[in-house]
């Protein structure tokens, strides 16, 4: 089967938004774009986009002029880029985890709430990123431009990787570096970590730097750090053009990272493939990230 970046569109700002990231991505990889669009009507959950008619027929034409446009608008904007599109008719989580398990990668669109508030996901969306088997980019509608140039030319700005040195997954380190490589960018690794609790707690509401012996702290610190320094040596062999800064931080790993994207050409984070009583799940240092990093998310699924 012929590789492909797949955009799930539905006519809304953010899925354009991600179409246009996926047509960039497709040229850096050299593959070809696939737009996918599930025609339900009870399918779209963003507000902003733009219902489609009542009746199959009214919506498979609606379904068409989206997606044709969308198709156009990317030809003109991206020299070279070879894209096509699909209008499918049915439920857009299945559909669209159906397009990711044959894609390279598959790009979704997130609302913005404000410039502090965050970022919503759709059940669409979350579902999907709960899901899927393959890497899944969460874009903003803020990337989207209205220039003919794109909006983000080389050089790229840096790619952040949230990483557990202590349960390094390939997949996630190797998407990261390669992301890297590809953009000719810098490479930032930051891995949060927190003192064991009997180094001192600080009311039992967080840790407290007082409460650690600073010898104990620093030998903790250097032990975390060499952590982090050979979960990355054989990428780093791999990768060589990559120029890569380690950055081991005391505390969760979460507002590290969103703090880091505000900066960042790319995010990227894991999603451990592991299942609950109520199905796929995503933690915590994952939803805060998708809700609040400026930067594209990537979820890398990985064992």
């Amino acid at each position: 089967m012929t590789r492909v970046i797949t955009a799930g569109l539905d006519g809304s700002p953010e899925s354009l938004a991600a179409a246009d990231w996926a047509a960039r991505e497709a040229l850096l990889r050299d593959l070809p774009l696939r737009l996918v669009l599930a025609w339900e009507p009870q399918s779209y959950d963003y507000p902003t986009a733009s219902p489609p008619p009542a009746g199959p027929d009214l919506r498979r034409d609606w379904a068409q002029r989206v997606t044709r446009k969308a198709e156009e608008d990317l030809r003109r904007r991206h020299a070279g880029l070879r894209v096509g599109a699909d209008e499918v008719d049915g439920q857009p989580v299945p559909v669209l985890l159906a397009a990711a398990d044959d894609a390279e990668l598959l790009v979704i669109g997130s609302r913005g709430l404000s410039g502090v508030g965050g970022f919503i996901l759709g059940s669409v969306a979350l579902s999907v990123v709960a899901r899927a088997t393959r890497p899944v980019v969460l874009v903003r509608a803020e990337e989207a431009v209205t220039t003919g140039r794109p909006p983000q030319e080389p050089p790229y700005r840096e790619v952040v990787l949230g990483l557990d040195p202590h349960r390094p997954a390939d997949a996630l380190i190797e998407f990261a570096f390669d992301a890297a490589a590809r953009r000719t960018s810098a490479l930032r690794v930051i891995h949060g970590w927190t003192p064991p609790f009997y180094y001192g707690l600080d009311g039992g509401f967080g840790y407290s730097s007082a409460g650690v012996d600073l010898e104990v702290g620093a030998e903790l610190a250097a032990q975390e750090a060499g952590a982090l320094t050979d979960a990355l040596r054989p990428w780093r062999e791999k990768f060589p053009g990559v120029e890569v800064t380690e950055q081991p931080v005391v505390g969760g790993p979460a507002h590290h990272l969103v703090e880091a994207a505000s900066g960042a050409g790319l995010l990227v984070i894991g999603r451990r493939n592991r299942g609950s009583a109520i199905g796929a799940h995503l933690g915590s240092v994952a939803h805060a990230v998708m809700h609040h990093a400026t930067a594209p998310v990537a979820v890398v699924p990985h064992d």
